[in-house]
């Protein structure tokens, strides 16, 4: 796929990206499967690097967090999914405890463009 398929989407302005928030937006994408369903994703600081993933635990398909905003586990550690507890490392998304252990989150590419936070699909 190319860019064109794949294009950068403004997600939040640069400023809002802080250590300890995680921000919420919908792809303009839409699911392969189920075919047409709205995508979510989540972008936050990893130490300095902002990083971004599709709100998809790869156990079921569900969004991970409990509540708005709330994806890292007790300890603020892992990022946890809230339905079966998989832990998830925050720089890789690779899945290291739960049913989906070995598997990863989907990453999304991101960058910084101006005042902005940009994300998209990797080709």
């Amino acid at each position: 796929m190319t860019e064109q398929n794949h294009p950068w989407q403004v997600v939040c302005p640069a400023t809002d990206l802080v250590p300890g928030r995680f921000i919420e937006f919908r792809l303009k994408q839409k699911a392969r499967e189920p075919e047409g369903m709205p995508l979510t994703g989540f972008v936050f600081l990893d130490g300095r690097e902002p990083k971004a993933y599709l709100n998809i635990c790869p156990h079921l398909g569900i969004e991970l967090n409990w509540m708005p905003g709330k994806f890292m586990d007790a300890d603020n550690l892992f990022i946890q999914c809230s339905t079966h507890g998989a832990l998830f490392k925050p720089g890789t998304g690779e899945c290291i405890a739960g049913p989906c252990q070995g598997d990863a989150l989907t990453a999304l590419e991101v960058r910084q463009q101006g005042d902005h936070i940009e994300v998209r699909l990797r080709d």
